[in-house]
């Protein structure tokens, strides 16, 4: 310890926040460590550090869990737990008035004297403690705190006038569950709290009493040490208690700690006794109210330096009388008993021989014992478990398996379950130190799951046997015919009379699943006898909700937030569905129209939102002749037609046509005939539902992810699902359509008839691999021939040259002009070819034959689909608006190798006069797809420039 660190000791009664205290103070500091005396509190300290810092800064550590993360900064424990000698910034030790504790004082003495931060310690406490404190530790300061609300004494009740809020202490687990069955008749349940408990057992059962669903808590004196609850009033049971040695009376002190649970923050508190506690004379309970109490002078004590050399010499160490007069030798503790029996043992004496396998059976010894069956029995438990770590190693897996098995069951009344919870904490405990089970995590879950398992068991058998009062409110309000008053929170449950009886699931009740026989009759009467109001008030605010809070699902439903209220169903119109409504016949006809009605102007403006094109496209009454005839298919189809369908209708639209459909956005690929707008995934996903609904199909197709290029091929699809999903089919996947006019734009500029290879952008804009994407060509038409060969290092100068190449050709296709490319043609041809063939004559041969080359895979694609007889070549049509590939020849009659067969010379070049080509005045010539003719174009048909013979045609009519 440093010379800046700071000892205080903060002092005061129950209720002055002196534990929300010392949590502020850590969590100042880079580390510390907090001890508590209660496992329940512990994790209670826990969860709220968590809630602040998060989960990976905060540690766990109790005798029976172990939560250490890896970059643990603060570590909440049970004072037996706090690890030593870690050297933390802060370090605080709560209830430190337990160092007078007859059974565990000594614990909480050793950390008062020993247990430092380097920084800050803090000691919390009652203010008993101040004389003990300061002659011990004489650097300390103290603080007092003042308690935030009033402790009144109200004498005695009877237990059947408690008022409601109420918590009755009493000492034993048979007074606990008396006093629990007779509030359960008297005033229709309560809840429990043990110390024996699980942490989950007690957190389930204090929901019960903190939610409301019963005004009642019956518990130990467990609840003394810190928990905060809130309690009005606390009644004795008894004033006496098993300490674990005899019956006594319980101190002034103890009173005021668990007294002091009443009234919490800063509202009042009262206590008083009930039953056969006798009322506390004036004295005493002047005593309590004022916090007024006999400071402690003796501090219990036990020597924490102990000698391993031998059993002997470490019972000798346990023994050793304290110095001093603050301090007094404990008593006989649970560990130092079990020590002394196993010493007596000459089989396990003799395993005991070193100094290790004497610290190994202190260890042991001090397991708890959780059990409680008797010494002898839980001595004899130890002994098996020191020989299985003494010669193995290690508890082995089977042994320990078959501990848990036995106690891995739910079923039996609240002793049995009690009792397994018990047994559970021992292994739960062996399972947590290091060492001592082969595979800690597996074992350190087994053991929490099963104490999980029986305590959710637990906690349902103590509210089955304790907790009636719903059933009995219920039938007394129906017999007496009163008004009940129903209520439902924004979750949904409802509850009448303050009793939960189920959930109110849009427009529909839900009753209580739980409920049976007569209580399941009783809370459906009393529930639908109270929500008849309920359901227009929610009908009512239902109808002024926002179109944000109502969606649909994939499968046609519609939905109120998390709660569905009707179905999509097909109207007459595809694009004007009807809906159907979930709601129950009590809510009446008023409620069910209210909600058709709303249901109905919500899909409208959704259709009318999402589809607005398609709708402006249904609407123009410009339209006329075959253009609206395509218009009304485009609308039948909800805005996407394969072209492969529609052939012949678009051959027969001229240009005015089609310029008309342009101007609603449709646009004319190769493969598919659509409106891009509506490709986007909230439009998808409302026209898979209206398409469902119009095929009449039980389960609707979902669609794809968003921004995805390809998705896998459904096989047994209904056939369309693809195009309503915006994908096409092509082999294994299905490709979204305007990607796939992308790649056909790609194609066109390729040689399919020679073949060509997949460029990286083809491979980029669909997102697969080479091996896919050969399937897709062949899934649109193409052969795909693989191939091998050697894979090319780039950077060699083998390579270079080609490199080369293929940047001029791009470099040629990018310019228009000629000359612009002549330069990067002759930095082609001055690459010299000697120092490579140099290299490969300068390198052995050996070296050159051993080297392999790497092989890698390509596809040569062309075009698969044959011409009919006596035709030409058949080509890609290209779509609407589309110009003509760079590069790209046209075609007449017959096959032209280049112009240059005719005599006629290409653009830039001057002809035979002197004067440039391209027309008068030496104007370029014009680039694009322009065509000529000798005789004038028909005026009834204009040329169709997305048929694929449309250049054909025109050579044709210029020749």
């Amino acid at each position: 310890m440093n010379g800046s660190s700071r000892i205080v000791a903060v002092l005061g009664p129950t209720n002055t926040g002196k534990t929300h205290y010392a949590i502020e103070r850590m969590l100042g500091h880079r580390t510390g460590v907090i001890g508590l005396p209660l496992r329940l509190l512990a994790r209670e300290v826990y969860d709220r550090i968590v809630g602040l810092r998060g989960p990976s800064m905060v540690a766990l550590v109790t005798g029976e869990e172990r939560i250490v993360p890896p970059r643990t900064q603060y570590w909440v424990c049970t004072v037996e737990a706090m690890p030593e000698g870690m050297g933390a910034d802060f370090v605080a030790i709560d209830e430190i008035q337990l160092c007078a504790d007859p059974e565990r004082g000594h614990v909480f003495t050793d950390r008062l004297l020993r247990a430092r931060g380097l920084h800050e310690t803090l000691f919390l406490g009652s203010d008993t403690m101040r004389g003990a404190i300061a002659g011990l530790v004489p650097q300390a300061q103290f603080m007092r705190r003042e308690r935030m609300s009033q402790l009144v004494y109200t004498g005695s009740k009877k237990i059947t006038r408690m008022p409601p809020r109420s918590a009755i202490v009493g000492f034993s687990v048979e007074n606990v569950y008396a006093i629990a069955e007779l509030i359960r008749r008297q005033k229709g349940g309560a809840a429990v709290v043990m110390g024996a408990l699980s942490p989950r057992t007690r957190n389930a059962q204090v929901a019960l009493y903190q939610n409301g669903e019963v005004d009642y808590l019956v518990a130990t004196d467990a609840i003394g040490m810190g928990l905060n609850l809130d309690i009005d009033h606390v009644a004795f049971s008894s004033l006496s208690k098993f300490d674990g040695r005899r019956m006594r009376q319980l101190a002034p002190n103890e009173l005021a700690q668990i007294a002091g649970r009443a009234g919490r923050g800063m509202s009042d508190g009262t206590f008083g006794v009930t039953g056969e506690a006798r009322p506390l004379d004036d004295g005493m309970a002047q005593a309590i109210m004022e916090h007024r109490f006999t400071p402690l002078k003796k501090l219990n004590w036990r020597n924490s330096d102990l000698s391993f050399g031998t059993v002997e010499a470490l019972i000798r160490s346990l023994e050793k009388p304290p110095v001093g007069e603050d301090l007094l030798k404990a008593r006989e503790a649970d560990d130092l008993m079990a020590l002394k029996s196993l010493a007596q043992m000459p089989e396990l004496m003799a395993r005991a021989s070193s100094g290790q396998a004497v610290r190994l059976l202190w260890d042991v010894c001090r397991i708890p014992d959780f059990r409680g069956i008797s010494h002898a029995e839980h001595a004899g438990l130890l002994q098996v478990i020191y020989e299985h770590l003494h010669e193995r190693g290690h508890i082995p897996d089977d042994f320990i398996a078959r501990q848990i098995r036995r106690i891995d069951r739910t079923h039996g009344d609240i002793d049995a379950l009690s009792k397994r919870l018990a047994y559970i904490r021992t292994w739960t405990y062996v399972a947590q130190r290091n060492g001592w089970v082969r595979d800690e995590t597996h074992w350190r879950g087994e053991t929490r799951a099963v104490e999980d398992r029986v305590s959710d068991a637990l906690h349902e058998r103590l509210t089955q046997r304790f907790v009636d009062r719903r059933t009995s409110v219920l039938l007394r309000r129906l017999k007496q015919k009163e008004a009940l008053l129903a209520e439902v929170n924004d979750k949904g449950e409802v509850t009448v009379e303050g009793e939960f009886v189920g959930r109110l699931e849009g427009f529909r009740f839900s009753p209580d699943k739980s409920a049976q026989g007569t209580e399941a009759k009783a809370l459906k009467a009393a529930s639908m006898q109270a929500l008849a109001p309920q359901f227009h008030l929610r009908a009512d605010r239902f109808y002024n909700a926002p179109d944000t809070e109502i969606d649909f699902t994939e499968q046609g439903g519609l939905m109120w937030g998390e709660n569905a209220v009707g179905k999509l169903v097909a109207g007459a119109d595809p694009l004007k569905p009807q809906v159907e409504v979930f709601v129950d016949e009590v809510a009446g006809p008023d409620v069910e129209q209210k909600v058709r009605r709303r249901l109905q102007h919500f899909i409208d403006r959704k259709v009318a939102a999402l589809f607005e094109p398609l709708l402006a496209l249904s609407r123009d009454e410009a339209l006329s002749g075959l253009a609206r005839g395509f218009a009304f298919r485009m609308v039948e189809n909800f805005g996407i037609l394969p072209r492969a369908d529609v052939a012949q209708e678009v051959k027969d639209l001229d240009q005015e046509a089609r310029g008309a459909l342009r101007k609603h956005g449709i646009r004319f690929g190769q493969f598919t005939i659509f409106m891009p707008l509506l490709l986007k995934p909230a439009p998808t996903r409302l026209r898979l539902v209206l398409w469902s609904l119009a095929k009449g199909l039980q389960e609707f197709p979902e669609a794809p992810p968003p921004g995805l290029v390809t998705v896998p091929s459904v096989k047994d699809a209904e056939p369309g699902v693809d195009t309503m999903c915006g994908y096409r089919m092509a082999g294994e996947r299905a490709v979204r359509i305007d990607m796939l006019e992308r790649l056909a734009d790609m194609l066109r500029a390729k040689d399919s008839r020679a073949g060509f290879e997949a460029t990286a952008d083809m491979l980029s804009i669909t997102g697969m691999t080479l091996e896919q994407f050969a399937d897709l060509m062949q899934g649109l038409g193409y052969n795909a021939e693989r191939g091998e060969r050697a894979k090319v290092k780039p950077g060699t100068p083998e390579t270079a040259p080609e490199a080369t190449a293929e940047a001029t050709a791009e470099a040629a296709v990018d310019t228009p002009d000629e000359s612009a490319a002549e330069p990067a043609a002759e930095q082609v041809e001055a690459e010299p070819a000697e120092p490579v063939a140099a290299e490969a004559e300068a390198a052995p041969a050996d070296a050159a034959a051993a080297e392999e080359p790497e092989v890698e895979v390509f596809y040569t694609f062309t075009w698969a689909r044959t011409r009919p007889q006596g035709r030409g070549p058949r080509r890609e049509p290209r779509g609407e608006g589309q110009p003509r590939p760079q590069g790209e020849a046209r075609q007449g009659r017959r096959d032209k190798p280049n112009d240059k067969s005719r005599g006629k010379p290409k653009d830039g070049e001057r002809r035979r006069d002197g004067k440039p080509h391209g027309g008068k005045g030496g104007k370029p010539a014009q680039q694009g797809a322009k065509t000529y003719s000798s005789r004038p174009p028909k005026k009834e048909k204009a040329i169709d420039p997305d048929n694929p013979f449309a250049a054909l045609l025109a050579l044709k009519e210029g020749n």
